[in-house]
């Protein structure tokens, strides 16, 4: 993969050779961000698990506690007072059998986070194959089929983000903003973290964070030393 001057420069900033302090590596990530937008800061963890295994599967959600700095689109699938309550607490889009409709008929998917009333699941099983590739579908794990719709829009939209493996044992999840003060990325790194390792399954044996990596939307990678991690 060829990198741009920008990339590489940044690059010759961080020692490859070292696993970074928690601290150290986000103030090195901000360092890094040269791009002329604000960069997400993102973080990748590398589990001891095996992800093909149902018992190993490590997956939830947790409210950052400073957000990720994004705004947050919210689409509701509910009726009636769920509706009501969903808008109410600042769902831009809020509908259910015509919502289900738009989806499937006009592709419609403009909204970062799906939110379901349980009674609405029979409907939205329907948008799986659509919904689940993207990471959107509603699930009980993630809080995202609940019936308080309105607690799960405002901790939606106060940077409430999922965490899950992928295929490779890997979770990636955005931590912030750049413009963020190191002090609230470190909180925000550190709730995540917390999250994750408390997630750790029972059947998990052995090392459980094998690699942690810091890095900004276009920036280069800054690794985390994994037994400096503490909360």
């Amino acid at each position: 993969m060829k990198h741009g001057k920008k990339y590489i420069e940044s690059s010759k900033l961080v020692d490859r050779s070292v696993l970074y302090d928690p601290s150290d590596a986000v103030a090195m990530a901000v360092k890094t961000a040269t791009a002329k937008f604000d960069e997400t800061v993102e973080v990748h963890i590398r589990l001891g698990v095996d992800s093909r295994h149902a018992d190993q599967q490590v997956r939830g959600a947790v409210v950052l506690p400073h957000g990720t700095g994004k705004t947050v689109r919210v689409a509701v699938f509910a009726k009636g007072d769920d509706a009501k309550a969903a808008e109410a607490a600042g769902a831009e889009i809020v509908g259910a059998e015509e919502l289900v409709a738009r989806i499937q008929g006009e592709g419609f998917m403009d909204f970062d986070v799906a939110i379901a009333a349980p009674n609405m699941m029979g409907l939205v099983g329907r948008l799986g194959k659509v919904l689940g590739p993207r990471g959107l579908m509603p699930s009980p794990k993630a809080g995202t089929v609940t019936p308080d719709v309105a607690k799960a829009v405002t901790e939606a939209k106060a940077g409430k983000i999922e965490y899950r493996l992928d295929k490779t044992n890997i979770i990636h999840c955005p931590i912030g903003k750049v413009s963020f003060k190191e002090e609230k990325l470190m909180d925000n790194f550190n709730t995540l973290l917390e999250a994750v390792v408390k997630a750790k399954p029972a059947a998990a044996k052995g090392q459980y964070i094998r690699s942690c990596v810091l890095a900004t939307t276009m920036g280069p990678g800054v690794r985390v030393n994994p037994t400096k991690i503490v909360f």
